[in-house]
């Protein structure tokens, strides 16, 4: 077993809420033990809490704020968080805010969150603004570090325009996340697409390689409206 803890950051609707499910449910398929952890105080509308009740049925353990604070936007951390982090024993996986409030989150961590050993993948979307070109990722990264005092070990091209996402947009992003890969020296070889579209998108694009995501958060008007546009 690999027992990795891997803490998942990235701007606002970067997807890395998604990403960290869907990395959550492959660990879980592979036979490994995990816990998930909500620690997004920042993003009010994809988070991983809101997939608790179906993952729990699947063995995953969401850790997240419950009953009457299930919904709010409030640091407000359970201490079965810091039992996870020093869990050896099982995956673990936080799901972090990627700016400098969610990241401050994992500060009470940080020196356990070392001494286990981590991976850091930050998830970008360059169809967000903040991070649409390798200024606005450079600045991202380096907020992050001093945020959360941690080593961004990895980037994820999680680029796409939902439904109208195209080859031409996924390669345009790659470009651009590659440039600040090599001059960080950060890995960088993966890029995702939603499981709708994976006819539309080969497997491997510029040297990097498809991660298929299945959709699993809606967003409050979705639900409200009983519509489902998948995205990301």
């Amino acid at each position: 077993m690999n027992n990795e803890l891997i803490v998942v950051i990235g701007a606002y609707g970067s997807g890395k809420s998604e990403y960290s499910i869907n990395l959550a449910r492959e660990y879980s398929q592979q036979g490994e033990k995990v816990t998930l952890v909500d620690l997004d105080i920042v993003n009010p509308y994809f988070r991983s809490r809101d997939v608790r009740e179906e993952f729990e049925k699947q063995g995953i353990t969401v850790i997240a704020p419950e009953g009457e604070f299930q919904h709010a936007d409030l640091p407000m951390l359970s201490p079965r968080i810091m039992g996870a982090v020093q869990n050896h024993d099982e995956v673990v996986i936080l799901d972090v805010g990627g700016d400098p409030a969610g990241c401050r989150t994992l500060a009470r961590y940080v020196t356990n969150i070392n001494k286990r050993g981590y991976k850091m993948p930050l998830v970008i979307n360059t169809k967000r603004p903040f991070t649409a070109d390798t200024a606005g990722i450079t600045e991202m990264l380096e907020m992050l570090r001093f945020a959360s005092k941690l080593e961004i070990t990895e980037f994820i091209c999680n680029t796409n325009l939902m439904e109208y996402t195209t080859v031409d947009i996924i390669e345009e992003g790659i470009k651009i996340i590659d440039v600040v890969a090599k001059r960080e020296n950060i890995k960088f070889d993966k890029f995702t697409v939603l499981d709708k579209y994976i006819d539309s998108i080969p497997k491997a694009i510029m040297g990097k390689t498809r991660i298929t995501l299945n959709y699993f958060l809606s967003k409050p008007w979705e639900m409200n409206n009983k519509v489902h546009h998948p995205g990301i």
